[in-house]
């Protein structure tokens, strides 16, 4: 009997997991075709809340009713808890694996011990990658390795070239962005601009500067050095 009832559990379990399998793809389809083709849905998943739905749209988290009538823009916070559901979620959207990263394709700088390790995305016309340079010169007992991402004008992937092929890319990405000495010689050498390109747009990454941690955190922006400190201290 014992085992007659568990087999009767289980079976119950699976048709449940189904239906509410059926429901997302269900409620998936009928607001895809509300929204129209342009904006596309990746998933619908089961929020916390009954009744709403998680609806991703590229690395964005809206919300939706069972019947698909309204698109929700908001965040989900547990009020026990005070944890925000939204934001953990949006963070870990955003993560990469820190081995995803090719150390070949970035230009690299160790400080000190270089123990603690960064990556930055980077336009060499970006006004906030300049900030955040100027800024990242107080990190010590660090390795910083930059990408380079030419994503604002033509110009930007020239200098990008120039930096890449001169005798010392990492001095010459530095007399620029701190020093104002504008990049010069040769570009026609093999870069790693493409693949940085490409690794940007296979996770997201739209601006620039932006930052990612060993534990695949993501730091959109200028950073305060304060923040890149305290993000350090807790991956310790």
């Amino acid at each position: 009997m014992n085992k007659l009832l568990a087999s009767f559990a289980i079976l119950i379990v699976f048709f449940i997991g189904f239906a509410h399998a059926q429901s997302e793809t269900q409620i998936r389809s009928d607001l895809q075709k509300k929204i129209g083709a342009n904006t596309k849905i990746k998933s619908v998943a089961a929020s916390p809340i009954p009744g709403v739905y998680e609806v991703l749209v590229g690395n964005e988290v809206f919300y939706t009713d069972a019947a698909s009538k309204y698109l929700i823009q908001g965040e989900i916070i547990e009020i026990a808890t005070g944890k925000n559901i939204t934001e953990q979620r949006q963070s870990d959207l955003n993560r990469i694996k820190w081995a995803d990263l090719s150390q070949a394709n970035a230009l690299k700088v160790v400080r000190g011990n270089g123990s603690r390790q960064l990556a930055v995305f980077s336009d060499p016309n970006c006004g906030y990658c300049k900030r955040l340079e100027k800024s990242m010169q107080q990190l010590d007992n660090v390795t910083i390795y930059t990408y380079l991402i030419p994503i604002l004008s033509p110009d930007s992937a020239q200098k990008s070239k120039q930096i890449w092929c001169s005798p010392d890319p990492q001095k010459t990405y530095i007399d620029w962005m701190i020093n104002g000495i504008t990049p010069s010689g040769k570009a026609d050498c093999t870069t790693p601009l493409d693949k940085n390109m490409a690794f940007a747009k296979t996770y997201g990454i739209t601006g620039t500067p932006t930052l990612f941690f060993t534990d695949g955190s993501r730091f959109p922006g200028a950073v305060q050095i304060t923040d890149i400190e305290k993000k350090f201290s807790a991956l310790k």
